[in-house]
């Protein structure tokens, strides 16, 4: 079940607090390339799509020029405050969000396959165009478990509203790996 704990409760807080909104978050990440201690802003559109699916877009950083839709898990840690989105990637990122409703906060633990992080722009692109997702699959194969790159970071949400916006709408039949 998509929705954790599965239970009235949850899926009616789900509903309320995360059913179609729309995140668009800063990460301040200080600059790989800038030893002064500057920081860059790596944006990031988050749409919790369903209570099955999320459609994302990055704006900024490493990552930037990526378009996808996953397959995720939602945990309801405190009703109206704190909610944990889970997934898995094409690519074998493992993915893990954390939506902290009244601070404003995301923050996240990524597990990035050694194919998605040392090969970043080939994981650039759209799912919708099968010549991406073909190499998205194939970046999964490089490397294994234990060479995954874990990335820990906290973003500031700078919009929240209802709706997909500038995102593209998905199917929810659609397959996401």
């Amino acid at each position: 079940m998509p929705i954790n704990p599965p239970n009235p409760s949850a899926a009616s807080a789900f509903k309320s607090d995360l059913e179609d909104r729309h995140l668009i978050y800063d990460y301040s990440v200080q600059s790989s390339t800038d030893s002064s201690k500057d920081t860059e802003k790596w944006r990031y559109e988050m749409w919790f799509h369903s209570d099955s699916r999320i459609v994302y877009a990055i704006h900024g950083g490493p990552m930037a020029g990526r378009k996808n839709f996953q397959a995720a898990t939602y945990q309801c840690i405190r009703p109206g405050e704190l909610w944990q989105v889970n997934w898995l990637e094409e690519t074998g990122t493992i993915c893990s969000l954390v939506y902290d409703i009244p601070r404003g906060k995301i923050t996240t633990l990524l597990g990035f396959s050694k194919g998605h992080w040392e090969r970043s722009e080939e994981a650039k692109g759209d799912k919708r165009n099968k010549a991406d997702l073909e190499r998205w699959r194939e970046l999964a194969k490089v490397g294994d478990q234990r060479e995954r790159v874990l990335l820990s970071e906290q973003g500031d949400i700078v919009e929240d509203f209802r709706g997909r916006g500038e995102l593209q709408e998905i199917d929810v039949g659609w397959k996401t790996m």
